[in-house]
């Protein structure tokens, strides 16, 4: 693997199958990076990974996180500063405020392998993207 380096585009390279805007940064071979963009008032829909975990960054923004596993269930705030893991097989589905965007930096591992990796669950809250 070569080096990487990538500045920040100002259109989306592919909108995620839980329907927030993605950039991609760089990639090594044990992970991904990307900048993740919820625009304002935007509910995603509530996924959950076959195969990566995900540690998130808040870098913009406000929104809420909700997460799901088999001993747990928990709704967080997304405020610049926050971070948060998604471990894997857990359920989650985030939403932006009304009058912001939601700005995340992403670090998946390993590598995100395509947008088979998302399952549909059961939504927390109603979203606003179609799936």
């Amino acid at each position: 693997m070569s080096f990487e380096t990538r500045v920040l585009p100002d259109a989306y390279d592919v909108l995620a199958p839980d329907g927030s805007e993605i950039r991609v940064l760089p990639v090594v071979k044990g992970g991904s990076m990307v900048h993740c963009t919820l625009p304002p008032g935007v509910v995603t829909l509530a996924i959950k990974h076959r195969t990566v975990e995900e540690l998130w960054y808040v870098i913009g923004g406000r929104g809420q996180i909700w997460r799901k596993d088999a001993e747990k269930e928990e709704t967080v705030d997304l405020v610049p500063g926050v971070s948060a893991n998604i471990p894997l097989g857990t359920d989650f589905q985030f939403r932006s405020a009304p009058d912001q965007p939601l700005e995340l930096i992403l670090a998946t591992m390993p590598p995100w392998p395509g947008p088979d990796e998302a399952v549909r669950v059961p939504d927390h809250w109603e979203p606003t993207v179609i799936g």
